[in-house]
């Protein structure tokens, strides 16, 4: 009741109030009061918003103000200027492998990607990639609110344009100052660029990771290549996902070791999460289907990792080190010729305006250019050959055994040792065009032996020199021919204004007078060097005028002028490309062509940089070329290549070549020559030991190289037949001509000469060929050899001891002519081929020694007679005047002996089985006492028959040697002395009728 009287007297109150207005009036100033309030707020956070606006526009131009403004050029330059490794091919294209590099990478365009994978990048990297100008504003304010509370999830804010720039404008700086650059950038790269440029773009520089070998890779075709083996273009739905996870954090993800081969378990778990991940963004963007979801996610994704590869360095260690090698030469010149520099510009040690060296600077930028400008580098060399042939290095038994090598430390004076291998280095080259087949650069390359035997290592020629500098220059200049005569015994040569120069054969071997033909095939020394020091003084020297003409540049002007280098004595030495390089001249009708390897170069979009193109450079004529390789088919006939042939598969193929081997046996060579290729071989230690000691070896330190060439040739030709097993022979230019010559002078044959029976016939180029008749020989002369000294026979010399008794001995005016006046014996001119028609040649009366004094003494008798098998041997006869032996043999111990044989040496090959002893005979015709008695093979009788018969016939010789004694006189003994010499003379016109 109090309640409702209060309510209505509060009412009216009110109600007179309000009529009053004084309450309109409170109101309006309060309403008044509350939007000032209202709008000063709304004003300052306006005033506040534009200057913070400001501010942080303000902020970011100052952040970028250094940031050029790009043209559509620069930047389309920069974000395709991706770095793409370089890869190596074989021969017919065939892949080698990537060079080595820090990081592998192949460009790809677009189209050959899979759209799955674009889905799949775009839904996990980017997912308004379609719908934004570059950058996506609440994502960069997400990521910086993130960034300024520190939150532990950040979210990130770069769109794949981004990322882009990041990579190929900017660094990876964390920094507001290369963020807003990158924002503005990426703007910029939007207006310039479509989608799918920037897609491709991003697809083709972004890592992924390693691949099986363990090699750090960028780019996703080489990424589906290096992880599961296929084109970017045949991804799978979960293979997609994967890769499209890996960027995020490619070490992680990646299924990879450094190593190569794949992760444990536990540590692939984190890539496959990743992957599921990717795989739920693309269902949620509705790019899969549930059904697609489902499916990917239970599927076992390790099942498509490939297997550990091999990384090419690993698998072609050589092949990879000299094909990078080259082709840095290459870059080299090519990069400096496009910025106006020639090669003689670099060698000359030119400075760029900031004083660096110019040369060195081509050499980085060749090195840059091959890492990471994708060229593809073709080689010349066969896959198959290649690989064979390492092979047959690797097993090959016989190259002899390793030797301890001691060394001192300088500063401490400790020593060590280690084993030293054989090594080898072996080279392929096809004549014609110079393209190197294949090569062997070790027995087995490795980290710790890198070296290439075939194409680095320098080491001395040895007797290889002797057809490309002896023999070949000669004949070019007319100086010699292969039927040209030269001396084969030991020698001192003098040449003007240098050290005289003694020069002796293999194991100081005396050959008497051969032909070079037969010098060349034996590789005798001494002629050898009588052939150069016919040419050394010519203008320009031989060395220049024809060696540095075949690619052998390493020599020195000492090397130029001095007769050792007839024989491969130079100062740096060659390498085994160097030598079959040369040899392959002479295959090539004189005209030597540069070896190569590398055949072209193209860059990542299939144009040609670099090609190569062969330079024929004229050395020989092809008459010089012809008869040198002609003369080399004999090495491998007769001479010291003789056991190579039997060895070969295909017998038939027309090969010449030469040995070589330098002083105590430190190398070992053999180059052969076909019609179409050449091939050398070279082995030897590191540290020059002798290759000669080798316990147990069946083969000679030559024929160790020579069985390891053939192999080397035989695996070879049976891949290529074609190549290497060529029909055809070496083709026989015109002005190639047959002559007859005299062996003794090489001169047109004369009457004597055909008497002696020393004509001889070879082929010759037809402008040199001999023109003056032989006066080598005269008529009349007989002679002896004593103690190695030659006098004339006497009245009483045994005939058959005699040479000259046909009536032919040397002419002293020829002897003068060629220096061989000197001799003290001349029986040093007589070969070993023929010898007993030389010996046949007489020494002029007083041109050398004197007729001997009679002493009236037989000479003593031969000791110490022996025999092995057939052979028997015996120590000389102690007398001075001793001109030779005589042979008697029984047919048992105690039988009678008969006179069988005579020889001027101290052995002889028996003739059957039988009982032998010898007697000397001297100057006078006397005849010694018996040698001690030796039997060869089986008597006549049995073992037990001979011993009785043998003391029977000792008690015997004793009583008739008393009964002799007592009867003998001088006048049976000098009618005995003259019955033996009518013998002799008898046996000699036997000898003189089986020869003619």
């Amino acid at each position: 009741m109090d309640f409702k009287k209060t309510l209505q007297t509060y009412s009216e109150k009110v109600k007179k109030t309000w009529k009053t207005g004084k309450i309109q009036k409170v109101s309006r100033l309060t309403y008044d009061i509350t939007w000032n309030i209202i709008l000063f707020f709304i004003i300052v956070g306006f005033i506040g918003l534009f200057f913070g606006v400001g501010v942080g526009a303000g902020y970011f131009a100052a952040l970028v103000k250094d940031e050029p403004i790009r043209s559509y050029a620069s930047m389309e330059k920069d974000i395709y200027n991706i770095e793409e490794t370089s890869k190596l091919y074989f021969a017919d294209d065939i892949y080698i492998g990537d060079v080595r590099s820090d990081l592998h990478r192949e460009k790809t365009p677009l189209d050959k990607i899979s759209p799955t994978l674009i889905d799949a990048v775009i839904a996990t990297e980017d997912e308004y990639f379609k719908e934004h100008n570059g950058v996506v504003p609440k994502a960069i304010v997400r990521a910086i609110l993130q960034e300024a509370i520190n939150s532990d999830v950040k979210t990130g804010g770069s769109t794949l344009t981004q990322q882009i720039i990041k990579n190929q404008i900017l660094t990876n700086e964390v920094s507001f100052d290369r963020k807003a650059k990158e924002i503005l950038l990426a703007l910029r790269l939007e207006r310039f660029f479509d989608k799918d440029e920037i897609l491709e773009s991003y697809l083709n520089i972004i890592p992924y990771g390693r691949d099986a070998a363990g090699d750090n890779i960028a780019g996703i075709q080489t990424a589906a290549q290096g992880i599961f083996g296929v084109d970017a273009k045949d991804l799978t739905l979960p293979q997609a996902a994967y890769l499209a996870g890996l960027p995020q954090s490619p070490s992680t993800y990646t299924p990879f070791v450094n190593s190569g081969g794949l992760k444990g378990e536990e540590d692939l778990q984190p890539g496959i999460n990743r992957m599921k991940t990717v795989l739920k963004r693309m269902y949620d963007a509705e790019y899969i289907s549930k059904e697609d979801f489902d499916e990917a996610v239970d599927y076992d994704i390790t099942e498509d990792f490939i297997k550990k590869k091999t990384k090419s360095r690993d698998a072609f260690p050589a092949l990879t080190e000299e094909i990078q090698k080259r082709a840095k030469e290459i870059l080299v010149e090519v990069l400096a010729e496009d910025d106006g520099y020639t090669m003689k510009d670099l060698k000359k040690d030119e400075k760029d305006e900031d004083g660096e060296d110019l040369l060195e600077q081509y050499k980085q930028l060749a090195d840059r250019a091959l890492e990471m400008n994708g060229y593809h580098i073709h080689s010349t060399i066969d896959k198959e050959i290649y690989e064979a042939q390492q092979e047959v290095a690797k097993d090959f038994q016989h190259y002899g055994p390793d030797q301890e090598v001691t060394v001192t430390d300088e500063e401490t004076g400790k020593t060590s040792s280690y084993m030293d291998p054989v090594q080898a280095g072996a080279m392929l080259i096809e004549n014609s065009s110079g393209r190197i087949i294949s090569f062997v650069g070790s027995r087995e390359f490795s980290d710790e032996d890198n070296n290439n035997y075939a194409t680095q290592t320098r080491r001395l020629a040895g007797s290889t020199i002797k057809p490309l500098l002896d023999y070949a220059a000669a004949m070019e200049k007319g100086k010699v021919q292969p039927g040209s005569v030269l001396p084969a015994f030991s020698k001192t040569f003098n040449v003007p204004g240098q050290d005289t120069y003694p020069v002796t054969n293999y194991g100081l071997g005396e050959y008497g007078l051969v032909s070079a033909r037969e010098a060349l095939a034996k590789s005798y020394n001494v002629p050898a060097v009588e052939t150069y020091s016919k040419i050394i003084n010519d203008d320009p020297p031989p060395a220049e005028e024809f060696l540095e003409k075949m690619g052998i540049t390493s020599l020195t002007e000492t090397d130029k002028s001095i007769l050792s280098l007839s024989l491969g004595g130079m100062e740096r030495g060659l390498s085994v490309e160097e030598n079959t390089n040369a040899f392959a001249t002479l295959a090539n009708n004189g005209n030597f062509v540069d070896g190569y390897m590398i055949e072209k170069i193209t860059d990542s979009d299939g144009e040609t940089i670099y090609e190569h193109e062969a330079e024929e450079v004229d050395v020989y004529s092809p008459q010089t070329a012809y008869l040198t390789v002609d003369m080399m088919r004999d090495v491998l006939s007769y001479g010291t290549a003789a056991t190579l042939k039997p060895r070969l598969k295909y017998q038939s193929v027309d090969w010449a070549g030469k040995t070589g081997t330098t002083d105590d046996y430190k190398d070992a060579w053999f180059i052969g020559v076909n019609p179409n290729v050449t091939f050398g071989t070279w082995i030897g230690y590191d540290a020059n030991l002798s290759l000669d000691y080798c316990p147990g070896c069946s083969l000679t330190y030559s024929q160790r190289n020579q069985a390891l060439w053939a192999e080397l040739i035989n695996v070879a030709s049976e891949i290529k037949p074609d190549l290497l097993v060529p029909k055809d022979r070496f083709k026989r230019p015109d002005g190639i001509v047959e002559r007859s010559y005299c062996a003794v002078s090489g001169m047109v044959p004369s009457e004597l000469c055909k008497k002696a029976g020393l004509i001889s016939s070879d082929i010759y180029n037809e402008k040199y060929v001999p023109t003056k008749e032989d006066d080598s020989l005269i008529s009349g002369g007989s002679s002896v050899t004593i103690n190695g000294k030659t006098v004339p026979a006497g009245s009483k010399t045994p005939g058959e001891f005699v040479s000259g008794e046909g009536g032919l001995s040397f002419n002293p005016e020829w002897l003068k002519r060629n220096g061989y006046d000197n001799l003290n014996d001349l029986t040093k001119l007589y070969p070993r081929t023929n010898r007993e028609k030389w010996e046949k040649i007489g020494v002029p009366k007083g041109s050398v020694g004197s007729s001997l004094d009679d002493d009236g003494k037989s000479p003593s008798a031969p000791g110490s007679l022996g025999n092995s098998g057939s052979s028997l041997s015996w120590n000389k006869s102690g007398s001075y005047d001793v001109v030779g032996y005589r042979i008697f043999k029984a047919s048992e111990s105690g039988g009678s002996f008969s006179k069988i044989g005579h020889t001027t040496s101290t052995s002889f090959s028996a003739e059957g089985s039988g009982v032998y002893h010898i007697k000397a005979v001297d100057y006078f015709g006397r005849e010694s006492g018996a040698s001690n008695e030796v039997t060869v093979g089986n008597s006549s009788s049995s073992d037990e028959k001979k011993d009785k018969d043998k003391e029977e016939d000792k008690k015997e010789k004793e009583e008739k040697k008393k009964e002799k004694e007592k009867n003998d006189d001088k006048d049976k003994n000098e009618n005995n002395e003259d019955d033996n010499e009518d013998d002799d003379k008898d046996n000699e016109e036997n000898e003189d009728d089986t020869d003619d």
